[in-house]
């Protein structure tokens, strides 16, 4: 890699960070953040100033070790005592301050990704996105595993933006603080090249440069493969512990299948692939940590070593060759920081990759998918030259003219693959391969509901579970028991503070009329149910069906079913039938 790529990559990095960053500090938070980033810029500088103070009581301490100066000696263990108390008083702080900051900046980055990923139904789309098929066939290049991407890596990329740029400045600072002390220290170094005498000033300061110029390249060397490394494991970590959450929310299926010793071999496989990559991550960590350690440990002598000769000469004392050592420890400090960071450095740069990529899938989500239909108020509902279509642009369905009004009662049939579902959630707004018109009525976001063959039911108690997606305050205990009670579950009407995993705890059928007992409870003008009583017998099927009827009348609206057995047809009075071949099929109306 040449040092033009090196500084261009290097510059793409930092406006990366710079585009994460700077949003917090222009935020409603900006005061307070601006706040607590200043305070903790002046506690570091403080610190800095403490080491000078430090460096110089060093000279004098050891000077009066070595003259036997009692008073000296005492004077300045005293002078110590308070400078060791400023320092650990401000260390205290900056710690505080800084755990402040980044807990403040994790918990806006966090509410602001929620609201990015929940919004707009972009959590649902990012992963049609991610599994579905480009028109040219290939796997899109979506970003995997927002869960771990907005928990794990917003975490990471605060508490590594605050700790190394703070980290840098303090070196910075402690660079130009202590570069001139160790000039002065340090004196001429002079020699003789055939008949010219030589004499290099500030020589300690050159070979502090040249030691860490030398140390920071042998750094880079070794462990530039860490970026790739630390980005590629965090996704493979990622998708090992979601493909386990899989395992538990379809363990009773797995269970029934027999499936535990497949799992079992995908994971393995799946760790298999954690623990490659963790081991090349480690013998790269490996050979950067000997040398790293090694170049610490030379550089705790190598001052004493290069300024022996003077102090041996008796041109300076012990408490000046200790303060040039003290300098010169500062200097080559600041100026190991690539090196002392180095593994840091490439974890935050991996951590900031992967919220780039994010961020570039959510801002490219909508204009990299087809336009959804266009949707207008209206006292009716009409759908004309609706295509429904998959992410490779082949065609599911088409419908030239749908109507629905109130009163209506539709049965959706046709064969399985034909995109009912898919027609289904285009109705609902979600499908993002879809184009034409749809006029509905006014009412439609707040009166509508779907019902899916699976519903979802959220952790925790009944009560919450039955309310969903609405809080459950908004509803009595009374009202509650009695959507149970029509629900046909009245054996759950004294449960509504137990706390459980329902999906695991109730039967499919049972899941099916919880979700039902959210029509009674919320009582919808619109109703559109996708194999909503599939898990149900005829004659319980036939008893919801008739009480989702009378609700939907009750609120002067319609029903549309997806449904496949002929019992269901009798409480319905029209049918919209899909026709045709895969490829080009039309749905019919009558």
């Amino acid at each position: 890699m040449t040092l033009k790529t090196r500084f261009s990559a290097s510059s793409t990095h930092l406006r990366k960070v710079g585009a994460l960053s700077l949003p917090y500090f222009r935020s409603d938070e900006r005061w307070a953040a601006r706040g607590l980033l200043f305070a903790i810029v002046a506690l570091n500088l403080a610190t800095v100033y403490l080491l000078v103070l430090m460096n110089d009581w060093n000279r004098t301490f050891y000077d009066a070790l070595q003259e036997k100066n009692q008073p000296v000696f005492w004077a300045e263990l005293g002078r110590f005592g308070w400078l060791a108390a400023s320092f650990i008083a401000i260390a205290v702080y900056k710690f505080y301050l800084t755990q402040l900051l980044e807990m403040r900046w994790r918990r806006w980055m966090t509410s602001a990704y929620l609201t990015r990923w929940l919004s707009g139904h972009a959590f649902y789309q990012l992963e049609l996105a991610r599994y579905a098929l480009t028109p040219e066939g290939e796997a899109p290049s979506a970003p995997d595993n927002p869960d771990q991407r907005i928990q794990e890596d917003v975490n990471q990329f605060t508490s590594y933006t605050v700790s190394l740029s703070m980290g840098l400045l303090n070196a910075l600072v402690t660079l130009v603080s202590f570069v001139g002390i160790l000039w002065t220290l340090s004196g001429d170094f002079s020699f003789t090249l055939g008949d010219q005498a030589i004499s290099i000033p500030g020589f300690m300061v050159w070979m502090a440069l040249l030691y860490c110029a030398v140390g920071s390249l042998i750094t880079h060397l070794i462990g530039r493969p860490l970026v790739v490394l630390n980005f590629q494991q965090q996704r493979l970590e990622a998708d090992f512990r979601h493909h386990m959450v899989r395992v538990r929310e379809y363990s009773e299926s797995i269970a029934l299948d027999r499936g535990g010793p497949v799992e079992q071999a995908r994971l393995n496989q799946q760790f298999s692939g954690v623990l490659a990559n963790y081991w090349r991550l480690l013998r790269t960590q490996k050979n950067l940590l000997w040398f790293t350690t090694g170049f610490a440990q030379v550089a705790s002598v190598f001052p004493l070593v290069v300024a022996a000769p003077r102090f041996f000469a008796g041109a300076i004392q012990l408490g000046v060759l200790m303060q040039i050592a003290s300098a010169f420890g500062r200097v080559q400090d600041s100026l190991s920081w690539f090196v002392d960071n180095y593994d840091r450095l490439a974890a935050w740069s991996a951590t900031a990759d992967r919220l780039t990529s994010f961020e570039a899938g959510l801002d490219a989500l909508q204009p990299a998918l087809p336009a959804t239909p266009e949707l207008a108020p209206a006292a009716g509902w009409t759908a004309s030259d609706l295509r429904v279509t998959v992410g490779t642009g082949q065609a599911l369905l088409r419908a030239d003219r749908l109507q629905l009004n109130a009163g209506d009662r539709v049965l959706l049939s046709g064969p399985s693959g034909s995109g009912k579902s898919s027609l289904f959630r285009t109705l609902a707004g979600i499908w993002p391969w879809s184009q034409g018109r749809i006029y509905r009525p006014a009412d439609f976001d707040d009166k509508a509901m779907f019902l899916p063959q699976r519903p979802y039911l959220p952790l925790g108690r009944l009560r919450d579970a039955l309310a969903y997606p609405d809080p459950a305050s908004h509803y009595s205990d009374e009202t509650l028991r009695l959507a149970l009670d029509e629900a046909m579950l009245p054996g759950l009407a004294h449960q509504l503070d137990v706390q459980a995993a329902w999906n695991l705890r109730l039967s499919g059928g049972e899941q099916q009329r919880l979700a039902i007992a959210r029509v009674f409870l919320k009582k919808p003008r619109w109703l559109f149910a996708d194999e909503a009583t599939s898990a149900l017998d005829e004659a319980t099927e036939a008893a919801l069906y008739q009480r989702m009827t009378d609700t939907v009348s009750r609120n002067d609206g319609a029903l549309v079913s997806i449904a496949h057995r002929a019992s269901a047809k009798i409480f319905h009075a029209r049918q919209w039938t899909v026709q045709g071949e895969a490829g080009s099929r039309q749905l019919v109306d009558g």
